[in-house]
């Protein structure tokens, strides 16, 4: 916490607003004066007044981490007015979605190709396999493989062999 108020310098609020910044200045200890644009944001989209009350009703060990929300969610808003932080929690959340979808391909095109090594070094060059994916169990050659999330192992029910990131073991 800054203790701008005890110095010269007035904190970012109290400069913003053009006030004398008081000892008991309930914006100091949040918006330090090296910091006047997260205050001008905060402003802008919440008002100093609502802010002010808030910062009164939070126990004063939780001001601190009401403070950066307010900061954060108001500078998503200046950037996008209508969804704020929302809009950005939804564009990472599709990015999520999407590259799931790319990692469960990846790792399907692993078993196979693992699957198609495993059996041509067996002298099996069955190129008839079948290859399916149905909630995140790989079958392959009359057999399936699962993968363990915790170990990052995948198993095979048709062979003793696991695969991992350093191939089948």
């Amino acid at each position: 916490m800054s203790s701008s108020c005890y110095s010269n310098a007035p904190c970012a609020a109290c400069k913003f607003l053009r006030r004398k910044c008081l000892p008991n200045c309930v914006f100091a200890p949040y918006f330090p004066p090296e910091e006047p644009q997260k205050f001008a944001n905060v402003h802008k989209i919440f008002g100093a007044s609502n802010v002010s009350k808030l910062l009164n009703e939070v126990l004063p060990h939780q001001r601190e981490d009401a403070v950066n929300s307010l900061a954060y969610e108001a500078e998503a808003r200046l950037k996008d007015p209508v969804y704020g932080c929302v809009g950005a929690i939804s564009v990472l959340q599709r990015q999520v979605i999407k590259l799931q979808k790319e990692l469960d391909a990846t790792n399907a095109d692993l078993i196979r190709y693992a699957s198609n090594d495993f059996q041509a070094g067996n002298n099996n060059n069955n190129n008839n396999l079948e290859y399916g994916r149905s909630s995140g169990n790989y079958g392959y050659g009359g057999g399936s493989s699962s993968f363990d999330q915790n170990s990052g192992l995948y198993y095979s029910s048709s062979s003793s062999h696991q695969w991992t990131s350093d191939g089948w073991r």
